[in-house]
């Protein structure tokens, strides 16, 4: 990575990291976990609807998560993760709970989706630890989720 002090741009950045997961491919991963710690699976419809794009959008998505060996998804048939899929959206939906519980408490607020969907991408996984035990240390809020230590950003 660049020396510190170093600007980049984000596409910059995202290259010195080495990064194949954009943010789209995060968002569609975190929904994804979403819904399959709940059913164990999930259609293309569904995850078009629940994301508002077209089903060809979410099946192209679908595809490269799949080259990415995160999901396991057969054209028209049901998505599922890969345990390396798992691990990700498991850090994804920690990263999304840590931020919007900080969010909340900071702007008195029950929910702070649309500002949480907007940074989540940019959070360095060390921040968000941080910004986690500061929160317990404050009593702010209870952790979001047990994390697994075995979870780590790729």
């Amino acid at each position: 990575m660049g020396q510190e002090g170093e600007f980049h741009t984000l596409t910059g950045y995202r290259q010195l990291e080495g990064g194949e997961i954009t943010e789209a491919m995060e968002d569609y991963l975190e929904m994804l976990t979403r819904h399959m710690m709940e059913k164990g699976y999930m259609r293309i419809g569904a995850l078009a609807e629940q994301l508002h794009v077209r089903p060809s959008s979410a099946s192209k998505m679908s595809a490269r998560l799949r080259e990415l060996d995160l999901i396991q998804f057969e054209k028209y048939g049901l998505i599922t993760l890969t345990e390396k899929g798992l691990r990700l959206g498991r850090y994804l939906l920690w990263r999304h709970k840590v931020l919007n519980r900080f969010f909340c408490w900071l702007n008195g607020s029950e929910n702070q989706l649309r500002q949480v969907e907007r940074v989540e991408h940019f959070m360095e996984p060390e921040t968000l630890r941080r910004l986690e035990a500061l929160m317990e240390h404050l009593g702010v809020s209870e952790p979001a989720e047990p994390r697994d230590p075995s979870v780590s950003f790729p």
